[in-house]
């Protein structure tokens, strides 16, 4: 290790010894390889984002331990007519700042997320109305049936309505537009910890709610959340004890982290895909040596890209082993997956001819935009794309960033090809076909559609799904709606990463598949 390694740890460790205020049994040390970018729960529908501000913002309907719906803000559910939901509100619930919980402040929360700057629209974009009944009950009534609406809901945290009128923030921070109001780094919830200091990128510290309505299986009174992008870095602070929880393990090193004496691995898969999406709505891509016209709307193109791609050859060298090749955009554990769908076949040659076809037999040159810091091996997953698709005469110009600057670049739409994960929410293949598939609108659908992928058929695919309620019927439609999306090559697939976290062995907490790391799980001996 060179000096100045050294001396940057030394420094890490210091800085996070520094950072636990009460170094004691009922502090608990969490590190991530980036930070959530808000505070506020209806910027950013990203899950390390969702799983940190779901430990102090709660929605109506959570989740067991074993992904299940549970009762939240909501008591019971019930659905009084094809398009109608009724919510019971849990009673005597208070807010942070000792502000009641009611009626109003879920009409406004659910109102919050169709507002400009919301990153949230796809979940409630076929809300028609959202209608207090008395302080402890709301009715939501939906365009079209809704069946699967309690599932829907489960990220959508409530916000005080109250706090967000004093602190000047009716909306939600924009994240497109780097926009921030006091709902960025303050935050006032009725979950199960407090947000006590926030410093962007170097610290965020919580504390036990000591007024919370549940049960918080915990003990820790103190949760010091820690962003360290360094995979190194972050290896050597959960070794060497300076921190006890950290995610996620590089795959090279779950060996080394399972043999420390003082430290284990847990592993398993994870419900994310990753996918790379292609901009083909422009007539001229933004960032190409192609002008005059788009390489991506033609399907031959796309084709070409994919069978181009050496998707054994990343689970093997980059991955390690350590992820599952996909023909969809959904995976195992998602309701609609399909075993048996196959990828398209990776054949050079036949890419080569496929370029060659559609007038670009000596290739282009094309920006990929990349995150260095979301998914895992995402930096060098796609130095390998790039690398593969040179066989076929193309010539990527790489961007790799932090995540922090690239969402906000792709989530305006300003980049030509790019990499997104994406974890249903839902457990279900109707929020991926709603937030990634779908034309998009202005109201929600298609949100995270970054390339405006959009075929009719599809769309009104997805809206029958969405109503259908015999189970055969649906899975049938979505089916038949990936075959198509398939068909048209709309997005390429990659895969589905496994989960590695690394914990100390003083430490006990719950791994979900869908990543999220609730605080009210984790204790420490």
């Amino acid at each position: 290790m060179t000096f100045q390694k050294k001396l940057a740890m030394t420094a890490l460790f210091a800085a996070l010894a520094a950072s636990s205020v009460v170094a004691n049994a009922q502090t608990i040390r969490v590190a991530n390889q980036g930070d959530s970018l808000s505070m506020d729960p209806h910027s950013l529908n990203e899950s390390l984002q969702l799983s940190v501000t779901g430990n102090v913002y709660e929605p109506l309907v959570g989740r067991n331990k074993d992904l299940s719906l549970a009762p939240a803000l909501a008591t019971s559910w019930k659905q009084t007519s094809p398009t109608v939901w009724r919510f019971e509100l849990r009673k005597g619930v208070q807010f942070h700042d000792g502000t009641p919980f009611t009626a109003d402040d879920v009409v406004f929360s659910f109102g919050r997320t169709q507002v400009e700057g919301s990153d949230m629209k796809s979940y409630t974009n076929d809300f028609k109305e959202v209608r207090k009944i008395n302080d402890h009950a709301v009715e939501i009534e939906t365009k079209t049936p809704f069946p699967i609406l309690p599932d829907v809901v489960s990220l959508v945290y409530m916000m005080s309505k109250k706090w967000c009128e004093t602190n000047q923030a009716m909306g939600p921070v924009d994240r497109r537009k780097g926009i921030e109001n006091a709902a960025s780094f303050k935050a006032n919830g009725t979950g199960p910890f407090r947000l006590r200091e926030r410093q962007p990128n170097v610290r965020t510290v919580f504390s036990r709610n000591g007024t919370y309505w549940g049960k918080i299986e915990s003990n820790a009174n103190e949760i010091v959340f820690t962003p360290i992008g360094n995979d190194a870095t972050r290896v050597a602070a959960l070794l060497s004890g300076e921190v006890d929880v950290m995610e996620p393990v590089p795959v090279q090193d779950i060996e080394r982290v399972n043999t420390s004496a003082n430290t284990r691995a847990i592993t398993g898969p994870e419900l994310r895909t990753i996918f790379l999406g292609m901009d083909q709505k422009r007539d001229e891509l933004l960032y190409s040596n192609v002008k005059g016209k788009n390489p991506f709307k033609d399907k031959r193109v796309r084709q070409a890209f994919y069978q181009a791609i050496d998707i054994d050859g990343i689970k093997r060298t980059v991955m390690r082993g350590a992820s599952n090749p996909s023909a969809l955009l959904v995976g195992p554990g998602i309701n609609g997956f399909q075993p048996d769908a196959k990828r398209l076949p990776y054949d050079v040659e036949a890419a080569k001819k496929l370029m060659a076809e559609a007038g670009y037999p000596n290739g282009f040159e094309v920006s990929m935009n990349c995150p260095n810091d979301r998914y895992v091996n995402d930096g060098r997953i796609c130095q390998t794309v790039a690398a593969n698709l040179s066989r076929i005469n193309v010539k990527i110009n790489l961007q790799a960033e932090t995540k922090g600057t690239y969402f906000p670049k792709i989530l305006r739409r300003d980049t030509s090809f790019y990499m997104l994960g994406w974890t249903p929410a839902t457990y279900d293949s109707h929020n991926a076909l709603n937030a990634l598939v779908a034309c998009v609108d202005d109201k929600g659908a298609g949100q995270f559609n970054l390339g405006s992928y959009c075929n009719p058929k599809v769309d009104e695919l997805t809206k029958k799904i969405q109503a259908e309620t015999d189970k055969a019927k649906r899975d049938a439609m979505i089916k038949e709606a990936f075959d198509i999306h398939a068909a048209d090559v709309g997005t390429l697939p990659l895969h589905q990463q496994a989960l590695a976290w690394g914990v100390s062995k003083k430490v006990t907490l719950v791994q979900l598949a869908d990543n999220f790391m609730p605080f009210k799980w984790m204790s420490i001996k």
